[in-house]
């Protein structure tokens, strides 16, 4: 029955992930936004994103401490409603109340998508201790391949619905928006029902015999770890690694549209949704193998390259370096949550990792910010080469995050003293 329950629980945190990967396909909404109801401005628009971003960090620490005291089928049950009533709210809103989209598909969207993000990935963990890398990889992958199902879907709704041509027309974005909302209504109370976690001490000697974990002896809640300066440095690498793939993430139509690819400019947003999601697999396993920092010692040195890369090619080869960004950001994201648990437990980690999700949410403010001005800029003069410090601004973070994560593996496995 025990084996039974932990398939069924993450079956249901990769259902519910899957539609979580919604959020992360804003690209597509981005210009229909902006022209429809910022007025053509993309950093206005791009701040939705990034407050749903923000805010998903807020939403995870929320989500794990109420999750510690009432379970977690209500805290994810609760997500859903929250994260449908946001996208719901934002289906209805006008140019003069553009501000709206900021408080309800991001701050609601945030906090709903905080709730369930962190507390099916604990859920899953505590099932799989011993493949703690591969387990939170198939977990999170769901999240980037829900991008790769739905893009096309949404795209193809935009039109049916009939999408926003010219400035100031509210259509085919809108009503999107609200069948959006009734997926994240129903799919996160449904699968609510089979997240349950398993008994204490459930697989504990085969986690303690797990070859590549840095693991500690000791859980610590999240009072004490906020003590440890591992969480600053694990919270300020976030910060740095994910400036890139976020980037590329809120941008990657506009950029292939920049680049004169109109015509195929989804293929960014493809590219980056399946190579983020291959990328979380890939990378989730290979962790429990080489060890979760050496891993993503890796992956920033490959996103910092192909964020320089940006400025030097053309053509279809943009959707290559697209992609390979898209394959270490999903790295990253399956690589954090892992090494949370390794340097500070399992047992209060949905509130933990909460806490460290700050840092992802600092990330995504300053990455749709720098690249939301330079893509004004860019559009303003009718130069893709203004887009170049954007990229280089994304290579030296992820350069910082190197640094980080060297200073970490020398001093990290101290959190376990």
């Amino acid at each position: 029955m025990g084996a039974r329950q932990g398939v069924l629980a993450v079956i249901a945190s990769v259902a519910i992930q899957l539609t979580l990967g919604i959020i992360y396909i804003w690209s597509v909404f981005q210009t229909g936004i902006a022209n429809a109801i910022f007025n053509g401005n993309n950093a206005h628009a791009a701040m939705v994103f990034s407050i749903v971003l923000a805010l998903f960090g807020i939403g995870g620490l929320v989500g794990g401490k109420l999750a510690a005291r009432f379970g977690l089928r209500r805290v994810i049950f609760l997500g859903g409603l929250i994260l449908g009533t946001g996208t719901l709210i934002a289906s209805f809103v006008q140019p003069e109340f553009g501000w709206l989209l900021w408080l309800s598909y991001g701050l609601l969207g945030g906090l709903g998508m905080g709730f369930t993000y962190s507390t099916t990935i604990a859920c899953a963990q505590k099932w799989y201790p011993h493949k703690k890398g591969m387990i939170t990889g198939i977990i999170v992958a769901a999240l980037g391949f829900g991008g790769v199902i739905f893009t096309p879907l949404i795209e193809w709704m935009i039109g049916i619905f009939g999408g926003v041509g010219t400035l100031y027309q509210v259509g085919g974005e809108m009503m999107t928006l609200r069948v959006l909302a009734a997926v994240f209504f129903v799919v996160c109370s449904a699968g609510s029902i089979f997240t349950v976690e398993p008994p204490e001490g459930h697989m504990a000697d085969k986690a303690a015999a797990s070859p590549k974990a840095a693991g500690t002896a000791r859980n610590f809640t999240s009072k004490e770890m906020i003590k440890t300066p591992q969480f600053y440095l694990l919270t300020a690498a976030f910060i740095f690694s994910v400036i890139g793939g976020l980037m590329m993430i809120g941008f990657a139509r506009p950029i292939a549209v920049a680049h004169g690819l109109y015509e195929t400019a989804t293929i960014g947003v493809l590219a980056i949704a399946l190579f983020n999601s291959i990328g979380r697999l890939f990378w989730g396993a290979m962790s429990d193998r080489l060890g979760r920092i050496p891993t993503l010692i890796i992956l920033l040195a490959l996103s910092g390259g192909m964020s320089l890369m940006m400025n030097v090619v053309s053509g279809y080869f943009i959707y290559v370096i697209i992609a390979l960004i898209g394959f270490s950001f999903g790295g990253i994201l399956s690589n954090f949550p892992a090494l949370t648990s390794d340097l500070f437990g399992s047992k209060f980690m949905g509130e933990n990792y909460g806490f460290v999700l700050m840092g992802f949410g600092v990330g995504a403010i300053i990455s749709s910010q720098v690249a939301g001005h330079f893509a004004n800029v860019s559009q303003y003069y009718d130069d893709i080469s203004r887009l170049s410090p954007a990229f280089i601004t994304a290579a030296t973070f992820a350069g910082l995050g190197i640094i980080i994560m060297v200073i970490l593996r020398v001093f990290g496995k101290k959190a376990a003293a």
